[in-house]
């Protein structure tokens, strides 16, 4: 193919006014043998303009993820599209080449062409590369290294979630390339050019993904582990140009250097936690655990505590750098022997590297006055937790402080005095030593001794501060009430003084992130103190008034979640503002998506204000007035959502419209169904799973008005269809299986002319494969449910059927399999209408179908489905009788470790496994033979064998046989049945029952016991329901009683 015209093409493609005729021209070709290669070669050349080459490789990636692998085609559709495996040749013979030259712009995209081609070739076709990059590898140019590495790493992380087994041919690459990846960083080393040390840091993170998660101990025996802790060792204490001072802070993190840093420490991290801790690791680690712990723990620890030490006196240290060098000293607390090492240390740490991090910064400050709603969001940030090195140091203090002794002791002395002299220490090391206090909450609430203190140090400490002229301790005070909102306030006065300082910081502070903290404190008091409820009642309007004003303003979800607390506590007081409260919501939701870039942030608080709006929607349900008038705000959101495909939203979307029709359906929530099948038509069935909450309630609800347009009834069988016809093997086709049985059942005698359609669609999906039985029985269901309605009607479509299958009957079929799959059926619907559907079989006289090869099999299912049951309604009695009560918490002084104790986890299989190998160590050291095999506990012993769940998920999706008001009683109508047998159909009675055995018979017995006592139950509710028994004469009542003669 001519790469002049290609190129041209590719050119025009950047340019709007050819664009299309472009796209439109490359969508014509790209199928040409050939084209690929061509492609591959426009992006190499160098006399090209940058972004001509640019989309060029944007196509060329877009086009190898879509088309490399081999697709074989849908019946009766076209093969779809694969590149030619002579143009994959020619491409993997130059891709690696291709990522050495390019400039990095050009080389990330041909990395995930690299990924897409190693996951489909290699080693089958493509043994090659390894060859490649060993080649690169020894070329004395430095300009390859950096692309042969970049290819080295996708073949590593192809393998990353392999199992062992299957990593062998990473294995026999690596046994070729690792020492080439050592000798190559060691060489390096030396050189600390930013050229060199962004190479260096490729290395590490090569090595990083091989070991992440399985560390090869084959090919990375104890010699050559140790001379990687070597290198990691060297690269932690390299030390850094000065001329990165230089550089703005915000930007010099992410400076070769620091990189290289963050990715060895990282590395020693990894390899602690799960391969050098003998109390995490798993059994085949064990030696190398016990081994690594005696061997490095030392060394690394030096080089660790000099970074703290660069910390400690002014030293720029990287953030992330410093998170995982404090996460690797959190992991060293629990082990006796690196405790040895760390102790004369740890109080210095937490004095001088903690309790600066936990102190209120330049840069906290720089961020509170310049933009207070990145400061918020940054602070509630679940994701800036995991590389925080603040989160860090607050779980490193915890640790210590829990396990530890003396060192909770020291801690809270350190604060204490920071906070009772005030003349030595300034606001921002008071922050500090509250933020250190109120990190230790669970530990201090836990302790006698501190506990019992509690209330002083919130009177003394913690309440003036509310009155600071400093923003950040007000936040600060509101924030230590958050952490001790459970513990009993000794005197009501104090409870009261909380609540109206949190009150006053909500309603009047005019700093926007101490509105915040005080939000969440006061969700805290609620939520541990029942005496606040009654406090706040009198000023809930004006609260839930700047909460809204609040949400809106930062867009946080965690203040939704505090309207979510108190709506439904306030339900009464707040009635008459429900409506302004969901128009904000529905408002400030409109504003989060219009500005929504994509980020997590965003998405979480647009997901948190439509679960805010579903508890409106839930405590106000009662009220038809207030519902009324709500509906046309939800609506408003829901139908930006499903108009504008905003489909992350669609799971809360059909949760509202869910709420809405849970009651009763209005004329603008009938239009909405409609909506919904044009939303269903457009996406598939990919949210049929999410809207079937709303599409029962449309049938179950107001099945008249449902019934009165045919329409409705044609959009739930098509959908259903669809769903049945895509043979997607998964939970929507069961739903929609079920979606049909809620039809018949509840629309019984009502939609006969329809139900020939829906025997038809079940029986084409059960001809074609049934992987799973939950399917093949719910498609069943169907059938059972329209026997149980119409049995005639049933028999009469299965015969019209019939005449295009005549070598097979299908009721015969359909009745074979039904009653061989009787013990698949779960839950309480599914076994009552099996047995109800049984019962309407038994129970149709002459005109029933051949039972003769069913009759010995009938009641021995029967039996099967009364167990079932009766397990099944003495699961839901004990689920309603079910009351939680919470345990008074009491003194839990836990024990600290001495300090040659390690920290063990007594649930955890590791811990199993270490004390097994202990117990072996010392037994054999005694010369006593002992097998200490730790086995797992087998889920497939023999007593778990007839474990099921006693409820389906389906349950959920009622029918009027599930209604507490239901008079049909499955048992009763069983009885019933049979004894009507025994006297109009003694030979059928006989054939029934004369197949079971002795046990089989008691169980007939003890179900018809069951039925007598269902069945007085119920005359019992009725006699009750209609006034109760009357009494024709008056009871006297005696006056004197006398016992004896």
């Amino acid at each position: 193919m001519d790469t002049r015209k290609l190129t041209e093409i590719l050119r025009a493609t950047i340019d709007p006014n050819q664009r299309q005729q472009a796209e439109e021209q490359l969508s014509q070709i790209h199928k040409i043998i050939g084209f690929a290669p061509s492609l591959l070669q426009v992006v190499m050349l160098n006399d090209v303009q940058l972004p001509v080459r640019l989309a060029g490789v944007v196509y060329l990636k877009n086009l190898v993820t879509s088309g490399w692998q081999d697709k074989e085609a849908d019946d009766d559709d076209p093969t779809p599209f694969s590149i030619h495996e002579q143009d994959r040749a020619m491409i993997r013979d130059s891709i690696v080449d291709a990522v050495v030259q390019a400039p990095d712009i050009i080389r990330v995209q041909l990395c995930v062409c690299l990924k897409t081609i190693i996951k489909h070739d290699f080693p089958t076709r493509w043994t090659q590369i390894v060859d490649k990059i060993h080649i690169y590898l020894q070329n004395p140019e430095p300009n390859s290294w950096m692309g042969s590495l970049l290819c080295l790493y996708q073949l590593i992380k192809n393998y990353e979630y392999y199992l062992a087994e299957k990593r062998v041919p990473l294995m026999e690459a690596m046994n070729l390339l690792l020492p080439m990846m050592y000798n190559l960083i060691v060489n390096l080393q030396a050189d600390q050019s930013p050229e060199s040390v962004l190479i260096q840091k490729q290395i590490l993170k090569c090595f990083y993904a091989l070991i992440k998660y399985i560390l090869p101990l084959d090919l990375i025996t104890k010699e050559i582990f140790t001379k990687w802790m070597e290198v990691l060792r060297t690269v932690m204490e390299q030390p850094v140009p000065d001329s990165t001072l230089q550089v703005d802070e915000d930007v010099r993190m992410e400076l070769p250097w620091w990189k290289c840093k963050k990715w060895a420490v990282h590395t020693l991290y990894r390899l602690f936690e799960r391969y050098g801790s003998p109390m995490n690791a798993r059994e085949e680690y064990g030696q190398f655990a016990d081994w690594y712990l005696t061997t490095f723990t030392g060394g690394i620890l030096d080089a660790l505590f000099r970074i703290l030490d660069q910390y400690r006196n002014k030293i720029y240290v990287s953030p992330r750098v410093l998170q995982q060098t404090i996460s690797y000293i959190d992991q060293c607390v629990g082990h006796s022997h690196s405790w040895k090492l760390l102790k004369p240390h740890m109080f210095a740490i937490i004095q001088d590297v903690l309790f600066p991090l936990m102190s209120y910064s330049d840069a906290d400050e720089d961020l509170w006055n310049t933009d207070p709603h990145e400061y918020i969001r940054i602070k509630f940030d679940i994701f800036e937790d995991f590389v925080s090195p603040v989160t860090a140091a607050q779980t490193l203090l915890i640790t210590c402080c829990k396990k530890r002794k003396d060192m909770l002791e020291r801690t809270m002395h350190l604060c204490m005095q920071v906070l009772r002299i005030q003349a030595e220490y300034g606001p921002k090391q008071r922050d500090g030593a509250l933020h250190m206090v109120g990190t230790l909450n669970d530990i201090l609430i836990k302790k006698k001794h501190y506990k019992e203190e509690i209330d002083s140090l919130l009177s003394q400490y913690v309440f003036p501060e509310f009155n600071s002229n400093l923003g950040y301790m007000r936040a600060r005070a509101c924030w230590i009430l958050q952490c001790f909102a459970c513990i009993r306030f000794k005197t009501e006065p104090l409870l009261i003084e909380a609540v109206r300082l949190i009150i006053n910081a909500l309603l009047n502070d005019t700093e926007l992130p101490v509105k915040v903290e005080a939000a969440i404190a006061l969700q805290m008091l609620l939520t541990s103190q029942d005496k606040v409820h009654l406090y706040l009642e009198m000023q809930v309007t004006q609260v839930t008034t700047e909460l809204l004003k609040v949400i809106r303003e930062t867009e946080n979800d965690n203040i939704a979640n505090v309207l979510q607390k108190i709506v439904p506590l306030y339900t009464k007081q707040l009635m008459p503002m429900a409506f302004e409260i969901t128009d904000h919501l529905a408002t400030t939701f409109s504003k989060v998506i219009e500005t929504d870039s994509g980020t997590d942030e965003k998405a979480i608080t647009a997901m948190g204000l439509l679960n805010t709006m579903e508890t409106v929607l839930n405590v106000m349900s009662d009220n038809p007035a207030i519902m009324a008038q709500l509906e046309k705000t939800v609506l408003r959101v829901v139908g930006h959502i499903l108009h504008h495909n905003i489909i992350e939203y669609y799971e809360e979307a059909m949760t509202l419209l869910c709420d809405l029709t849970t009651k009763s359906i209005s004329e603008d929530m009938w239009k909405v169904l409609e909506l919904l099948y044009q939303v269903f038509e457009k996406e598939g069935f990919d949210y049929f799973t999410d809207m079937m909450p709303v599409l029962h309630n449309y049938i179950t609800v107001d099945t008249n008005a449902f019934l009165s347009n045919e329409n409705h009834i044609i959009a739930m069988f098509n959908m259903a269809k669809a769903v049945l016809n895509s043979d997607a093997e998964d939970e929507s086709e069961i739903i929609a299986a079920k979606l049909l049985e809620v039809m018949v059942l509840q629309c019984a005698g009502k939609i006969d002319n329809c139900l020939p359609s829906f025997v038809e669609l079940v029986l084409n999906r059960l001809t074609r494969k049934v992987k799973t039985s939950e399917l093949r029985t719910m498609l069943l269901q169907v059938l059972i449910a329209i026997l149980y309605c119409n049995p005639h009607l049933l028999f009469s479509i299965l015969n019209k059927l019939q005449e295009s299958v005549p070598n097979a009957s299908i009721a015969q079929h359909f009745m074979n399999q039904w009653i061989h799959d009787t013990d698949c059926f779960m839950g309480l619907h599914d076994r009552k209408i099996c047995v109800l559907g049984i019962c309407t079989l038994l129970e149709m006289g002459p005109q029933r179908p051949n039972l003769e090869e069913i009759v010995p099999k009938i009641l021995p299912s029967c039996l099967v489905l009364f167990d079932g049951l009766k397990r099944a309604y003495e699961a839901r009695a004990e689920a309603d009788d079910d009351t939680s009560s919470e345990e008074d918490e009491g003194d839990d002084d836990e024990e600290v470790l001495s300090s040659d104790e390690d920290d063990l986890d007594e649930m955890n299989s590791e811990y199993l496994e270490h004390l097994a190998r202990m117990t072996m160590k010392n037994s054999v050291s005694h010369g006593v033979n002992l097998n200490a095999n730790i086995e797992d506990y087998d889920e497939s012993d023999d007593d778990d064998d007839g474990y099921e769940p006693d409820e389906t998920a389906l349950e959920c999706y009622t029918t009027p046989l599930d209604e507490k008001d239901c008079n049909i009683d499955e048992y009763v109508k069983f009885k019933n049945t049979l004894s009507a047998l025994s006297t109009n159909e003694p030979a059928l009675y006989h054939a029934l029952t004369s197949v079971l055995n002795e046990e089989q018979q008691k169980q007939l017995k003890a179900v018809f016991v069951l039925a007598d006592q269902r069945k007085a139950q119920q005359d019992s509710k009725r006699i009750e329901q209609s006034g109760g028994y009357s009494f024709t004469v008056p009871a006297q009542v005696p006056t004197k009683f006398k016992f004896g003669s």
